[in-house]
C-alpha cells in the first residue's frame, strides 16, 4: 500500500530531559512535538516502549505489551492530583546519561506512591476508566502483573522459582494471585498511568499532524511474562523450561564472531494451531499504539541452547504497517 513522503526524526522518549534521571512522557515530549511541527517533520520514531528485562535495553523486555513504568511523567501525576507536587522538587533535572540504578531508587517509590494514591481516593470517571483499562486488556495484564510481582519476589530466572510457579499450575498461582492483591493492583494502575500518558501524547500528535513509528522487536525475551505465560508457543525443554534453540546472527562486519542473542524461538506449529492469536494481538496491540510499525531484525540465526553450534536460520526483512 502507498504511504506518504514524509520526513522525521528518530528519539527515544528516555532521552528527552526530565526530573528524575530519565526521559518520559511530560512536558518535555511535547515540546518536542511542537518543535517538530515548526519543523515541518511529520514522523516521530520511537524505539520499543515496553519495561527492560536485561541490560535498560528497549529491544529486551519483560512483556511485549507492557509499557515501561519510568516513563510515566510525575509532573502529569501531580497534575492529576496522584502525588504531591513538593515531592518532585528534590529530584535532579540534569540531562546527561541516565544512571537507571539512581533512577530507580527515586522515581519508583514515587510512581508507587501516586498509584496507591490513585487507588485509595479515585471516584468516578478516572475510576471507571481504569476498571475499563483493565477489563480490556486482562489478556495480557494479569499475567504481567503478576510475573513482575514474582520477578520481583524470586528473581529474574523465571525457571528457577518454585515449580508449581513456573510451571504455572493453578492452585499455586490462584494462591498467589490473593497473596499479592493489594501490589497487583498497584502495578496495574502503573500501566493505566503509562498508557493514559501516552495515549494523550499520540493525541496531541494528531493535532500536530505527526505520525509515530513503533518498532516490534520480533523475538522477545526468555525472561518475559510472555514466554512465561505461553511456554507452549516456544521452542522449551519441558524437563527444566530452558530453550532448545535460541536467536542470534552469523558473523557479520559489526562482529567477527557473530551474536548470540539468546532469544528463544518460536514454536511455529503450536503458534499455527492457535490460529496466530498471539501474534494476532502483539500486531493488533502494536497498531492501536503507533501509527507505522517498523519490524526488523536482519539475518537470523539459531542457536542450539547448550552451545555456540548454529542450526538452520532464516531471513526477516524490514516491514512497515500502517
Amino acid at each position: 500500500m502507498p504511504f506518504p513522503r514524509l520526513t522525521g526524526i528518530l528519539l527515544h522518549p528516555v532521552s528527552l530531559p526530565s526530573r528524575g534521571g530519565i526521559g518520559d512522557l511530560g512536558p518535555a515530549a511535547y515540546e518536542f512535538l511542537d518543535f517538530l511541527a515548526q519543523a515541518r517533520q511529520g514522523l516521530w520514531q520511537v524505539l520499543p516502549l515496553n519495561p527492560p528485562a536485561n541490560g535498560n535495553s528497549p529491544y529486551s523486555s519483560t512483556s511485549a505489551f507492557a509499557g515501561n513504568p519510568l516513563l510515566i511523567s510525575l509532573e502529569r501525576l501531580a497534575e492529576k492530583g496522584w502525588l504531591d507536587a513538593a515531592a518532585l522538587s528534590g529530584l535532579s533535572a540534569t540531562v546527561g546519561a541516565i544512571d537507571y540504578e539512581q533512577v530507580n531508587r527515586d522515581k519508583l517509590p514515587l510512581l508507587w506512591q501516586a498509584a496507591k494514591t490513585f487507588l485509595d481516593r479515585s471516584n468516578g470517571e478516572s475510576r471507571q476508566r481504569f476498571d475499563r483499562f483493565c477489563q480490556e486488556n486482562c489478556w495480557w495484564l494479569d499475567d504481567y502483573v503478576l510475573f513482575d510481582a514474582l520477578r520481583q519476589r524470586h528473581g529474574n530466572n523465571w525457571d528457577q522459582w518454585p515449580s508449581a510457579l513456573a510451571r504455572r499450575e493453578c492452585p499455586a498461582i490462584k494462591s498467589v494471585q490473593e497473596e499479592l492483591s493489594s501490589e497487583l493492583a498497584v502495578r496495574s494502575v502503573l500501566q493505566f498511568f503509562f498508557w493514559e500518558q501516552w495515549h494523550a501524547l499520540r493525541n496531541y500528535c494528531a493535532q500536530k499532524s505527526i505520525r509515530v513509528v513503533g518498532d516490534i522487536a520480533i523475538f522477545v525475551d526468555y525472561g518475559s511474562a510472555d514466554v512465561w505465560a505461553h511456554r507452549d508457543l516456544f521452542r522449551l525443554r519441558e524437563e527444566d523450561l530452558l530453550p532448545e534453540v535460541v536467536s542470534g546472527v552469523p558473523p557479520d562486519y559489526f562482529s567477527a564472531t557473530g551474536q548470540r542473542w539468546g532469544n528463544p524461538l518460536y514454536n511455529w506449529d503450536a503458534i499455527r494451531r492457535t490460529g496466530y492469536r498471539w501474534w494476532i494481538q502483539r500486531l493488533r496491540w502494536a497498531t492501536e499504539t503507533c501509527d507505522f510499525i517498523r519490524l526488523s531484525t536482519g539475518l537470523v540465526t539459531s542457536f542450539s541452547s547448550n552451545s555456540k553450534t548454529r542450526s538452520a536460520g532464516c531471513r526477516f526483512l524490514p516491514k512497515i504497517w500502517g
